[in-house]
């Protein structure tokens, strides 16, 4: 897995599985699935609603290890299945007016390699400097990497 900050209000996660790539599609895009990889091994998924289409909204919330519950939601701006997902993403914090927030869109792009084999990119566009340094230094590099070798380990699981 590869972080890169290509502009100054973007980071771009990039990582090859060795999966095709309908699988790992379906990996990001299944409920249950995503309820075994989202929270990595910092905690436990306890909620996953998607409305997997554009307009639909989606949220997840964690459990983590040391009892606190983190909320994230957002709506889908495009799919095309087995491609392409553009969302928003809103980190739900006390005393926001959730629905004011935007929040960051990301762009997850599903290409296929040789052999049976695909790279994700996930392109985080946050709007601002400010908001890509403070999501960078929240340690989300480990807990995307935990991430990333759990949606190995599931499409492995689909063959």
């Amino acid at each position: 897995m590869e972080i890169t900050t290509p502009a100054d209000d973007r980071i771009l996660i990039t990582r090859e599985f060795d999966a095709p790539k309908h699988l790992v599609y379906r990996v990001w895009t299944t409920p249950e699935l995503v309820r075994r990889w989202w929270s990595g091994h910092r905690g436990t998924t306890t909620e996953v609603e998607m409305d997997l289409r554009p307009g639909g909204r989606w949220r997840y919330v964690l459990k983590s290890n040391d009892g606190a519950e983190v909320g994230f939601h957002g709506e889908y701006r495009e799919i095309v299945p087995d491609e392409r997902l553009v969302y928003t993403e809103v980190y739900e914090m006390p005393g926001v007016d959730l629905d004011s927030v935007d929040g960051p869109l990301n762009t997850v792009t599903f290409t296929a390699l040789d052999g049976d084999r695909t790279r994700l990119e996930l392109l985080t566009e946050t709007g601002s400097k400010e908001l890509r340094d403070t999501i960078l230094q929240s340690g989300m590099e480990i807990g995307v990497a935990e991430q990333m070798v759990l949606i190995q380990e599931l499409a492995d699981s689909l063959r």
